[in-house]
């Protein structure tokens, strides 16, 4: 059989991790193949056309997407055709969401793609990995623009922050710790008045899981009424809390309870998937294409260094937002909690999918009050442990044209113009000395981090969605015209980036100012 080089698909072994022998040739598994779209030029027409435009585009229905854009039939005839050759059975087809899943052993994997899986040791949990690049059959060459899961790593961590108890270390200087309710915090951002009634906000989860009891408790004791909240199954995930307030079911919860706090009629969707390159990227596909649901607003805690993921992962998870943004779908993501490094040895990262140009990248603040108003605002930097907004340069993405122009000031204090994507776009509360009061696995606690600016802005959205009886979709190039829209953070650093005035690469272009966004959303 000839065969090509998947472009992108080359992996290499986790820092750290050793190789300890073959995966077991008789061990079952899913791998998710992703299909090149039908009318891919017009779908970027379509995307270019909405980011040029001052309010929210001509949005499509879903329905009117699939009918557009899907996979083409003849493309995933061949995928099925080259599975039953090599003994995998289909699990799923979904023309929209350009994807087979496919079912086999790691024998009959390891033959159709020309790859070793080998079980590696990981300080951080084993994995079935593999090193080098994934091989196509020449007949699908230009058809398959991905295959995700033969690695099962974990692919993404969760950022949030536990505020420390008892006689930990804090930062020098620091302001007492406060913590506030995510509705007082809603109010001082000054977000419109609803309850997001009408509206459906999905949330991406990786693991963990919820109670209803606790979410029960925990709306009753702010004395909002009760969201609906359910769960859908990705790949065989599903909604498992562990009892580790520490662990996903904090990441949950914190989500959970942010969006349902502030807009607390919004219907939530969880999408539970394996922590995996293909589960995330099934779940993020799921939500957008879901015409049971229809969630209006996806909001994403979870990501990892752009170093650590493959181009083709990158490139199909980028290609999903852009679908989203054609439906009116605003994506909210954190931008991470590690600084300007990401959390990587050395260097400047960012987080992805956050660096996604079709993402709205949510950074974070320590935000102090003073009774009902905001008395200062600065970039969360927690020296003590490290946590700090993450921002930086994109090292994949080009600079989208509503960042042209823009610079990033170093903290050699040179401004750096723009040359590829710039991480974050705005951002929130997110320091866990300033954090939210939240109800995690029987426990209040208090959390912070940037992955309570990712449910912040989609509860923001929400209602904001809920004011104006249209979606606000695709909101990047409209508040890069508006800037004076958000409370602009001039103060603080993430490490190798200064907060300046206008955009910088700690905080973006700011936090919500939520009357004057009402107005131009």
């Amino acid at each position: 059989m000839d065969t090509v080089t998947l472009r992108g698909s080359e992996r290499a072994v986790l820092p750290g991790a050793r190789q300890l022998a073959p995966a077991d040739p008789s061990q079952r598994m899913q791998v998710s193949v992703i299909v090149r779209r039908g009318s891919l030029q017009d779908l970027q027409k379509r995307v270019a056309a909405l980011g040029s435009a001052t309010r929210s585009g001509d949005y499509l229905s879903r329905e009117e997407f699939a009918k557009r854009y899907s996979a083409g039939a003849s493309d995933l005839e061949a995928v099925r055709a080259f599975a039953a050759a090599q003994g995998l059975a289909v699990v799923e087809q979904h023309a929209a969401r350009r994807t087979v899943v496919l079912s086999g052993t790691v024998a009959q994997f390891s033959a159709a793609f020309a790859v070793q899986l080998h079980r590696m040791a990981h300080a951080g949990g084993g994995y079935r990995g593999r090193i080098g690049a994934i091989q196509l059959p020449a007949e699908l060459d230009g058809i398959v623009e991905a295959v995700l899961g033969l690695d099962d790593r974990p692919q993404a961590r969760t950022h949030f922050r536990v505020r420390p108890t008892g006689t930990a270390k804090r930062r020098p200087g620091a302001a007492a710790p406060v913590s506030y309710e995510p509705t007082q915090v809603a109010a001082l951002y000054g977000f419109p008045a609803g309850t997001g009634q009408g509206e459906c906000v999905a949330l991406i989860e990786l693991g963990g899981g919820f109670r209803p009891a606790d979410l029960s408790t925990y709306f009753a004791g702010l004395g909002v009424g009760s969201p609906t909240v359910t769960a859908v199954s990705v790949d065989g995930g599903s909604n498992s809390p562990t009892g580790d307030a520490n662990g996903p079911d904090g990441e949950v919860m914190l989500d959970i309870e942010m969006v349902g706090a502030i807009a607390p009629q919004t219907t939530i969707v969880a999408y539970f998937a394996p922590n995996t390159d293909a589960g995330f990227l099934d779940a993020i596909t799921t939500a957008i294409h879901d015409t049971n649901n229809r969630p209006s607003v996806i909001s994403i805690s979870w990501g990892g260094a752009e170093s650590t993921w493959t181009s083709q992962a990158m490139t199909a998870m980028d290609e999903a937002f852009q679908a989203a943004a054609t439906m009116g779908i605003t994506v909210c993501i954190a931008s991470g909690d590690n600084g300007s490094s990401d959390g990587e040895s050395s260097g400047d990262h960012v987080d992805f999918p956050a660096s996604s140009p079709y993402a709205l990248a949510c950074g974070g603040t320590s935000l102090q009050a003073s009774k009902t108003a905001i008395a200062s605002e600065v970039v969360w930097n927690d020296g003590a442990s490290g946590g700090a907004s993450g921002g930086g340069v994109s090292s994949f993405f080009a600079a989208p044209s509503w960042q042209a122009g823009l610079s990033a000031s170093n903290s050699q204090g040179k401004s750096i113009p723009l040359a590829k994507r710039g991480v974050p776009d705005v951002a929130g509360d997110a320091d866990p000395e300033t954090g939210y009061d939240v109800r995690i696995d029987g426990t209040d606690t208090v959390i912070g981090g940037t992955s309570a600016v990712a449910p912040l802005w989609a509860a923001l959205i929400a209602r904001v969605n809920q004011a104006t009886a249209k979606s606000a979709g695709y909101l990047n190039p409209t508040l890069y015209k508006n800037p004076q829209a958000l409370r602009d953070i001039t103060q603080g650093t993430n490490g190798d980036y200064d907060a300046t005035a206008g955009w910088d690469a700690c905080t973006g272009l700011g936090s919500p100012n939520g009357k004057l966004l009402g107005d131009i959303l």
